[in-house]
């Protein structure tokens, strides 16, 4: 049994405390946050009554070090570094679902997130949480940085067939994810009346995205992404354009993740719904081949709030202390 505080009430945080209830071998010891400390956590969040005992406490990094094994920080990108660098400060293992430490180059994140990085002594430490491609590095991981909902749609798809890609040719992803990826705090363009029947692109060529999901494909290819925002809760669903340099076999490339408990490659000629994911782990992945254009079309799904944010998490929590990976997260898809 770890014990495990939480940072944050958020969308994120919450769906932590949903996933720690639920876990065999987490117990959920501490929540933090200086908006809401003092307060019962089951008077600011009522979906927890009878679930998790708690009084939410002022952030302390050395008391929560004192009694957790590892914290999860889930408040927004921007918000993390002063909170991050406080925790390995006071020597506890930490897990950020924010931005804030994806990006290995500080003038990237400058560039895209409009900030100076405050801590970027700890980028070197930081391990991008991704467990098909980071598993071993995530074993004896201290600080681990969550990868963003979007991007995980797009590198677990491309990182098996991206040699192939034809290099003069920018790999174009469109994106559509639910209201809830854009977080808990209130605001005009997510408001219901402005989001209902509506769908938006946005950020268009500057999205924070772009630079995180390059990297993590190793720099291997340029791409042009595009998110949009649908009003639904939750979930994503990713189409990727692909223009390979000579014939290309999805079905041998995808074979990499057939031991891979979380990633779903379906059969040619299916295609992955946001419905068959929503409120699990997983990651379904399908295409097809366009004969008269010559390019690959990949489609993938996620749940954001689970296989993109803190499913992800208690993912890389049952690999850094020995669980089974799937411990706490064997879920089938919510639908209807």
């Amino acid at each position: 049994m770890i014990r495990i505080g939480i940072v944050g009430t958020g969308y994120g945080a919450r769906e932590m405390m949903r996933l720690a209830a639920a876990h065999p071998s987490i117990e959920l010891v501490a929540v933090a946050s200086t908006s809401a400390a003092g307060k019962r956590l089951e008077d600011v969040l009522p979906a927890f009554r009878k679930v998790h005992d708690l009084t939410i406490e002022t952030f302390d990094a050395k008391a929560l070090a004192k009694k957790c094994d590892a914290v999860i920080v889930g408040v927004p990108s921007g918000q993390s570094i002063t909170i991050v660098s406080a925790l390995r400060a006071a020597g506890v293992r930490v897990l950020d679902l924010g931005g804030d430490f994806r990006l290995k180059d500080p003038a990237l994140f400058e560039k895209y997130y409009k900030e100076k990085h405050g801590a970027t002594d700890l980028l070197a430490e930081a391990v991008y949480g991704l467990p098909p491609v980071y598993r071993d590095t995530l074993k004896s991981a201290k600080l681990v940085c969550v990868p963003g909902c979007y991007p995980i749609s797009a590198i677990l798809p491309l990182n098996p067939i991206l040699d192939q890609a034809k290099a003069a040719v920018p790999i174009v992803i469109d994106s559509i994810s639910g209201i809830s990826g854009a977080g808990r705090s209130p605001s005009e363009g997510y408001h219901f009346p402005e989001m209902n029947e509506n769908l938006k692109a946005y950020k268009l060529a500057v999205h924070q995205h772009i630079p995180e999901i390059e990297q993590e494909t190793g720099n291997r290819a340029m791409v042009q992404f595009t998110p949009h925002v649908a009003p639904l809760t939750r979930g994503i669903l990713t189409t990727i354009t692909f223009r390979a340099e000579g014939e290309v076999d999805p079905a041998s490339a995808y074979a990499r993740y057939d031991a891979e408990p979380f990633v779903r490659v379906l059969p040619q000629g299916s295609l992955p719904e946001v419905k068959h994911v929503r409120g699990t782990n997983f990651c379904d992945i399908g295409w097809a081949k366009d004969a008269r254009t010559g390019n690959l079309v990949i489609v993938s799904t996620i749940d954001n709030l689970m296989g993109g944010t803190s499913g992800m998490a208690i993912q890389c929590i049952n690999v850094m202390f020995g669980f089974d990976e799937r411990e706490g997260l064997k879920f089938g898809g919510i639908a209807p």
